[in-house]
């Protein structure tokens, strides 16, 4: 699955498809064109560009200072090195506050930054936000749950849905982004039991993230899933790899070489012509 072409990307349509058929597939988050790479390599169907990127690769507290130039340039960094994966790219905070900003803002980040469809996060109080975008023609989903955008509301990065009346307003969310037109709604951090709810009360393609098997589609935050952003570890995220330790090591490796003076050595000099290098001793030595 390596090279550009090897196969089709999905496309929107498909992904309402795959929902009917209860297909499972694969999504992680990467924000630049390194780690795009390695997960169109790896052969994962779909790479979201999430402001969750102003924590992993800006070390910022929460989503919140992303704006929408720095997502367009991210995105196309990212397809550059999944140009074969569908992609997902996060409108960020602010971006969507009244219609006409939301319109404006997705309409400008689907023209520049290469994406398949867009995100936003909330429900049923969004819904004509939503609904102003979708008919704009931009292929647009939402979030329910853990949604970042709203931490300060929630108190912290909480799991959501504790109780009955907590899920069946999560639910009514769900239901209500689909109404407004989106295709699509990510489900994070609650009960596994809520996120299957939501995912059954909705016909509309679905990924989850910290909501058990919940939906069509799984999400991982890829640098959590490679071990690159070890600052701290979510409950739901799983380790598949340990690069920040390697990386770390590497870096360590170096430094110890240089200081040494083991490094550079022969093997990583570049040499020149035994003739060329006499006639500049003799230039240097004529000179003195």
């Amino acid at each position: 699955m390596g090279e550009p072409g090897e196969r089709r990307k999905l496309s929107v349509p498909d992904l309402a498809r795959k929902k009917a058929a209860g297909e499972r597939l694969v999504m992680v988050a990467v924000g630049e064109y390194l780690s795009a790479q390695w997960a169109e390599r790896g052969g994962v169907d779909i790479v979201g560009v999430g402001d969750s990127l102003g924590m992993t690769l800006y070390g910022h507290e929460t989503t919140l200072p992303m704006t929408v130039d720095q997502m367009i340039e991210h995105t196309r960094a990212v397809r550059r090195g999944a140009p074969d994966t569908f992609c997902i790219v996060s409108m960020p905070y602010g971006s969507y506050a009244t219609k006409e900003t939301a319109v404006t803002n997705a309409v400008r980040m689907m023209k520049e930054s290469g994406a398949d469809a867009l995100k936003m996060q909330g429900g049923r109080e969004m819904f004509e936000i939503i609904k102003a975008v979708a008919d704009a023609g931009v292929p647009i989903m939402s979030h329910v749950g853990l949604t970042p955008h709203f931490v300060h509301r929630l108190g912290g990065f909480k799991m959501q849905g504790r109780t009955a009346d907590e899920a069946l307003k999560i639910i009514d969310n769900a239901k209500a982004i689909e109404e407004a037109g989106a295709i699509g709604l990510e489900i994070e951090a609650m009960p596994r039991a809520v996120g299957k709810a939501v995912d059954e009360a909705v016909g509309i393609f679905t990924f989850s993230i910290g909501a058990g098997s919940a939906g069509t589609c799984q999400l991982l935050n890829g640098y959590d899933l490679i071990g690159g952003f070890d600052t701290f570890k979510p409950k739901f995220a799983k380790r598949y790899g340990n690069v920040a330790e390697v990386a770390s090591k590497a870096f360590a490796d170096y430094a110890a070489d240089v200081r040494a003076g083991t490094f550079p050595d022969d093997e990583h000099t570049y040499r020149m012509n035994a003739d060329e290098a006499q006639k500049l001793r003799d230039a240097l030595e004529a000179g003195s």
